[in-house]
């Protein structure tokens, strides 16, 4: 064994082995107990990161540390490789997405094998994979024929210019990304997954996700939105149109004084009258530039225009104004909210901007609200006025008392209302998965035969950034027999949104060589649900949502008999740095920094805050220059001891060096002790300094054990084996006790495996051991072995602290006070005197009462 740790050599060495002999491939077991531990898959754009590095080396002490428990462990990995990133590369650097992709993809994997992750590398696949792709497409069909997927209507982001919608992370201040003109809204039709049928199930079941972090389960409650209240027609004046609205309360109705409506509501052109028409065109211009999630933001700026139209207040026939508003949207409810500016502080700023009527209908007890004396609305409970018959009602009681009188008079009725809208699947993209649909003239929608399945996307196709599908101008692809009746039809050229391959793959993982359907239901009851899934909590509401749907689709299909796709979820905190700033060449790279200089200018840089690492601003550390000067170990450790997974971890350079001398530390103990611990055993009599590293070691084994299973106190437990290291440096005794030595020794490279598992694995066959490390199992303590041989006592005297003794554990009664008495200082302040008693409080205190 080298005495200097080489962290290349070792690495290189074990990477190689795994690679060769496939340890870690899974297999259905019914024998064993099985746990599938998976982290949030990547987008193959070619290059690591930190936040990678990171999130995969957590996933990986998880993985190995069961793995050694005795599990059979699921860890797969794959890629999420369709989407806009790899159309931009074609289009910008003239190379195709199939082409940049499968290298990114090489390049990737080539780079995580370097990070020693103990992946099942033969269930690996890409999402671009026709053989991936082609069940989505089945079960997508299945849909379809249940009326689960749908097409209709949907206001979408159009670049006129481009001639393509846009998705709403490409809107950049109300203008296309990649054309910068101004994007406005269109009725295009789109294709829809009717994920509100499971509305209910999947808001049943966030009270039944124990393993998840209430954060997320708050943000998807909310998100699927689930109120009660009335629906409300307000007859239009004049006219027999109704304007329907939906309110959580009725008990304000009295005080609507005027009707706010999104500007996309399909009553809007009937409602605009001709002197409003200009007035009305300019506003709805204004609206089309701002993002739909700023419009709902309380900080924008409340704008509206009347629209020239009044509807009917159905609780006292008073005619009101319907003014359009950007702060409505129809994605949310009916489109239309009755305005209550007494009671709601975004109609009370709208009613204050445009001189609107404001009506109390609330009052606080013990309070007079007077209208135009409020500085904001009033939203607490209160007692109705000016509500005719139900004045004096707690509103409360007045909201079922008012959903019954409008009932009554048919204009009104209990409902339940959902933020949540079905998913909208459609992209006007090439590089995704084609939707399995012909279009006959005579035959309306017609689904590609199962026989027909994939729909391959074609290679030969022409990107040249001028906007609109690709697809609809290749004909070869376009034209199609029509499967019902033979005639010419088309296909559809529009693809699928990416999040539609990245809600199942982790099912596929469990049976990716399976050809008769999208799952074999054998091994999908067997691997899931995912024991641990780790990944970002800014999926929360996308992918996370979108995965515990689809589920029940596989579910119900018959696929599989699991109800929820992930046990516990863990959402690991950002990859953080300092910024740095040049105040002629802005951002620089840490590399750019020589002695606090700018490197190309020479001037003093400015040191900014600390945030997450990202090109942009240039805070970024290259994950492979870390692993060329350190290793992998080295950079998995520093990843793993900076921080718990949950928190944000900062770069610190610091960090990195210690956790590299840490690791040199461990070789050297090995290396150094080497001949003296072969074949050494733990002796039957053991006590002294021997002893104590030996319940040293016991108690390290039991504080890693807890900190790592369930709780992820990863830089807890590695602190605890650093103390161990410690003390087996403090070890003087190796030569009368090299059986305990050894044993410490072969604890810390254990326990160390799952963080460092290069070095651990050269370690242990070090110390003589032909089988792998992972293969002996996880460490168990001996209780016994815990147990402190000598404990400290308080002695006092007339109950002040006068000294501290230390006895044997098993020590009597007598040996106690006789040990406390001869105590130096303790015998200061008996002196002469008479011990009238001496009180021996076990495992406390002794306290000496003298006269």
């Amino acid at each position: 064994m080298d005495n200097q740790y080489n962290p290349k050599d070792v690495e290189a060495k074990w990477q190689h082995i795994w690679q060769e002999e496939q340890p870690f491939s899974a297999s259905v077991d019914s024998t064993k107990e099985k746990y599938y531990l998976l982290e949030m898959f990547p987008y193959p754009s070619g290059r690591i990161h930190m936040g990678h590095v990171r999130n995969y080396a957590i996933g990986d002490v998880v993985a190995r540390f069961k793995r050694m428990q005795g599990f059979n462990v699921l860890h797969p990995m794959g890629w999420d490789a369709f989407g806009m990133p790899a159309e931009n590369a074609a289009i910008e650097h003239g190379i195709h997405p199939a082409k940049w992709t499968y290298e990114n993809i090489a390049s990737m994997r080539h780079q995580l094998k370097k990070i020693g992750l103990s992946y099942d590398w033969k269930r690996e696949f890409a999402t671009c994979d026709a053989d991936y792709y082609r069940w989505e497409q089945l079960v997508f069909l299945k849909m379809f024929e249940k009326g689960l997927a749908y097409k209709k209507g949907s206001s979408v982001n159009w670049c006129e210019d481009c001639q393509t919608v846009l998705a709403n992370e490409q809107v950049e201040d109300g203008c296309c990304w990649r054309c910068h003109n101004q994007v406005q809204s269109k009725e295009l039709d789109q294709w829809f997954f009717k994920i509100t049928n499971y509305a209910d199930e999947l808001l049943d079941w966030t009270d039944k996700l124990s393993g998840w972090p209430e954060r997320v389960l708050a943000m998807q409650r909310n998100w699927i939105g689930k109120s009660y209240g009335c629906e409300i027609d307000f007859q239009v004046a004049g006219d027999d149109e109704k304007i329907k609205v939906f309110t959580t309360r009725p008990d304000t109705l009295a005080g609507v004084t005027f009707m706010s409506l999104a500007p996309e509501h399909p009553m809007v052109e009937k409602l605009v009258t001709a002197e409003q028409s200009q007035a009305v065109q300019d506003f709805m211009t204004t609206v089309e530039r701002q993002d739909k999630a700023d419009r709902t933001s309380g900080d924008l700026e409340k704008i509206g225009i009347f629209t020239g139209s009044y509807c009917l207040n159905p609780f006292n026939g008073e005619k009101i104004p319907v003014f359009l508003a950007n702060f409505v949207l129809m994605g949310y409810g009916t489109g239309a909210v009755m305005a209550v500016p007494a009671h709601d502080q975004r109609d009370f700023e709208f009613a204050k901007k445009y001189d609107l009527p404001i009506r109390v209908v609330i009052q606080p007890k013990d309070v007079d609200l007077v209208a135009d004396q409020l500085t904001e609305a009033y939203s607490d409970p209160g007692f109705l006025v000016n509500s005719d018959q139900f004045d004096g009602t707690d509103n409360e009681s007045a909201k079922e008392q008012i959903a019954a009188f409008l009932d009554n008079l048919g204009v009104g009725r209990k409902t339940v209302n959902y933020r949540l809208r079905d998913w909208g699947v459609s992209r006007q993209r090439y590089w995704g998965t084609p939707i399995p649909i012909i279009y006959c003239d005579d035959c309306g929608a017609v689904p590609v035969p199962e026989e027909d399945l994939p729909v391959v996307l074609p290679t030969d196709v022409e990107l040249t950034g001028e906007g609109g599908s690709p697809l609809a101008r290749h004909q070869q692809f376009l034209q199609v027999s029509c499967p019902k009746c033979g005639k010419t039809a088309r296909r559809e050229s529009d693809t699928f949104d990416t999040f539609v391959e990245s809600s199942w793959y982790f099912a596929r993982y469990t049976c990716p060589d399976y050809t008769d359907g999208p799952l074999d239901k054998k091994a999908a009851n067997y691997w899931l649900p995912v024991d641990q899934y780790i990944g970002g909590i800014e999926h929360a509401v996308m992918h996370l949502l979108y995965a515990r749907f689809y589920t029940k689709i596989l579910r119900d299909l018959g696929l599989m008999d699991v109800d929820e796709p992930f046990t516990n979820l863990l959402t690991q905190g950002m990859v953080c740095k300092e910024t740095q700033r040049c105040p002629e060449h802005g951002w620089l790279y840490p590399e750019q920094v020589i002695d606090g200089k700018c490197e190309l200018c020479q001037q003093l840089v400015e040191q900014g805050r600390t945030e997450k690492m990202s090109k942009s601003k240039k805070n970024v550390i290259d994950p492979n220059q870390l692993i060329d000067q350190y290793g992998a170990d080295t950079a998995r450790l520093f990843s793993l001891f900076a921080a718990p997974p949950e928190k944000d971890l900062e770069w610190n350079e610091q960090g990195v060096e210690g956790c590299y001398r840490f690791l040199n530390r461990v070789w050297r103990a090995v290396a150094d002790n080497k001949e003296l611990i072969t074949d050494a055993k733990v002796g039957a009599d053991i006590s002294g300094e021997a002893a104590d590293l030996r319940r040293k070691t016991h108690q390290t084994i039991k504080k890693v054990s807890e900190d790592i299973d369930g709780s992820f106190h990863f830089n807890t437990a590695i602190a605890a084996v650093m103390e161990l290291v410690n003390a087996i440096y403090a070890f003087k005794s190796a030569k009368e006790s090299p059986g305990v030595l050894r044993e410490a020794l072969e604890a810390v490279v254990c326990l160390l495996n799952p963080f460092v598992p290069h070095i651990c694995e050269e370690l242990w066959h070090a110390m003589g051991h032909e089988e792998g490390v992972e293969l002996s199992g996880w460490p168990t303590w001996d209780e016994a072995a815990l147990v402190t041989e000598e404990i400290s006592l308080v002695v006092q005297v007339n109950g002040k602290v006068r000294g501290k003794i230390s006895v044997a554990t098993a020590a009597e009664r007598q040996a106690i006070e006789a040990e406390a008495l001869a105590d130096e200082n303790v015998q200061r302040f008996i002196g002469a005197k008479e011990v009238c008693k001496i009180i021996v409080v076990p495992g406390r205190l002794v306290n000496i009462v003298v006269k």
